[in-house]
């Protein structure tokens, strides 16, 4: 790691710096300088449903760790397109499974992603020195000024969201351009794919994440707020 974060009030004005600098950065630019600022300490928290950020990470660094949350509650198609991108890009993937705990908070109940996605990603980046995500500010309206490098209070270490700045729109042109397998959901209306019990398709013109939590006041799961 090149930057001293023992320091935090000089960590946060480099991390200040850097977010405004990266304002007009392509994603590759702002990997590679995770890469080179962060090396093994870097990880990328990956859904699968975010290929392209994956596509230019590993593009960048073959051997980078990506984190997959399996929460037990995942669409049989999901876990098959991991296996499938998993041999495709021959990834460095670590698996995390909740704990005991969860036992007792099925999928869709309180406090559900608390125990199955956040508890376990915070296991898993003990240690390490910033993480990776495909978050979009045109994801959600609790993500519109999502920034796109900055400290993350909630897991101790620097969040990293090279995609922030793009839309819907340059997902699928990268994705068409690269020829990228996708979610085989997303094709039967499935835009935001999380856990089975708690998403449902999308009608034409529906705000993509309606289909998560649906009928609840839900919109993040823990990983972002």
């Amino acid at each position: 790691m090149s930057i001293d974060v023992t320091n935090h009030e000089a960590l946060l004005e480099l991390l200040a710096l850097k977010n405004a600098e990266f304002e007009t950065a392509a994603p590759s630019e702002i990997i590679r300088w995770a890469h080179q600022t962060f090396g093994d300490e870097l990880v990328l928290a990956c859904s699968f449903q975010d290929i392209v950020l994956l596509d230019i990470a590993v593009g960048i660094d073959p051997t980078i760790e990506v984190i997959f949350l399996d929460t037990e509650a995942h669409f049989p198609e999901t876990l098959a397109y991991v296996e499938q991108v998993k041999e495709r890009y021959g990834l460095n993937l670590t698996v995390t499974t909740p704990g005991p705990e969860a036992a007792a908070t099925p999928c869709g109940a309180d406090g559900c992603c608390k125990v199955r996605k956040v508890a376990p990603l915070k296991r898993a980046v003990e240690g390490k020195g910033a993480w990776m995500t495909a978050l979009k500010r045109v994801d959600a309206s609790t993500r519109a000024a999502a920034p796109i490098v900055a400290w993350d209070d909630a897991f101790g270490l620097v969040k990293i969201n090279p995609m922030a700045t793009w839309s819907d729109d340059d997902i699928a042109y990268y994705e068409q351009e690269h020829q990228l397998p996708i979610h085989p959901l997303i094709p039967q209306g499935y835009l935001s794919i999380g856990c089975a019990p708690t998403t449902k398709p999308v009608a034409p013109g529906e705000d993509p994440r309606a289909g998560r939590w649906s009928g609840s006041d839900k919109i993040e799961c823990g990983l972002h707020e």
